[in-house]
């Protein structure tokens, strides 16, 4: 079969963003992964649309992941990923996609370790809470013979907040060190595995995927670890009383789901993962 004509091509919105950047460098190298079309607002991408502007013609494709929406500003800025949920629902019925996949955060948690799925969400900023409103829309919205999934997604080795801080000539990156002499410790995941879980959980059976899951790598890192296994320098501060020492995700749902996955589970291998797609120009 022609792979252009099959159905179980993933539409990604937000291609154009640190993430989808990230995904689109990775995408080609996935084995047996669906056919990717990359829409964004502005060039390059394969379809230029904005919300507001007439539903382009799209091809059919079995899944939508949503990429898009605000990662700060304040609560009316961050609003906007509510809001966005309009237009991806009109995506996903033009492409006809049986799944959608809601980008989360681990920010909807709040501070907490081996956080998992049924665990009541505290969010403490005002991303988390914008995030958690989006996931209660979701929860809301009539199936109309879609899947909807909410993936509760842990940091992105290069393309979190640490993300510019670890690329060479920039200044040393700065630490909170608590009460215990050791830094923040985060879910992460490597961005070439993102890739793969989302390309393993796209061909999946919709009636066979969850309504929330946190997609992150087995084991927790350290950002300290990450910082020094980039070569890069540190400067310690202490922490302050608001500081959030640990926000770690449990991976047992997803790692069941996908039992053949193979992931990087050390910083050194996260980076290195993250460095290779970020020495590719995207396509």
């Amino acid at each position: 079969m022609d792979r252009s004509s099959r159905a179980d091509r993933c539409l990604f919105t937000g291609s154009n963003g640190r993430l989808g950047r990230l995904l689109q460098r990775a995408w080609p190298d996935l084995p047996d992964a669906p056919d990717a079309l990359w829409l964004a607002r502005r060039a390059p991408a394969d379809i230029l649309w904005s919300p507001g502007m007439p539903l382009p013609a799209l091809p059919a494709c079995g899944t939508l992941v949503a990429l898009w929406g605000r990662t700060s500003g304040d609560a009316a800025d961050l609003a906007i990923n509510s809001a966005l949920l309009t237009d991806t629902l009109a995506l996903a019925h033009a492409c006809g996609a049986q799944r959608v996949f809601h980008l989360s955060s681990a920010a909807v948690y709040g501070p907490g370790q081996d956080l998992r799925e049924t665990d009541p969400p505290a969010p403490v900023g005002a991303y988390g809470a914008a995030k958690l409103a989006m996931e209660e829309t979701i929860r809301a919205l009539p199936p109309e013979g879609i899947r909807h999934t909410i993936l509760r997604l842990a940091n992105v080795v290069g393309a979190d907040s640490l993300a510019p801080a670890l690329l060479p000539q920039m200044a040393p990156v700065t630490l909170d060190r608590f009460a215990d002499g050791a830094g923040p410790l985060r879910s992460y995941i490597a961005p070439g595995d993102l890739a793969r879980a989302l390309a393993a959980l796209a061909v999946l059976p919709s009636e066979t995927l969850p309504d929330c899951l946190n997609v992150t790598a087995p084991e927790p890192v350290g950002m300290q670890d990450l910082v020094e296994a980039a070569d890069r320098p540190i400067y310690w501060r202490a922490a302050s009383a608001q500081a959030i020492q640990i926000v770690t995700l449990n991976a047992s749902l997803i790692t069941s789901i996908l039992p053949l996955m193979e992931w990087h589970r050390t910083a050194s291998e996260m980076i290195y993962d993250w460095r290779g797609l970020a020495r590719r120009s995207s396509g």
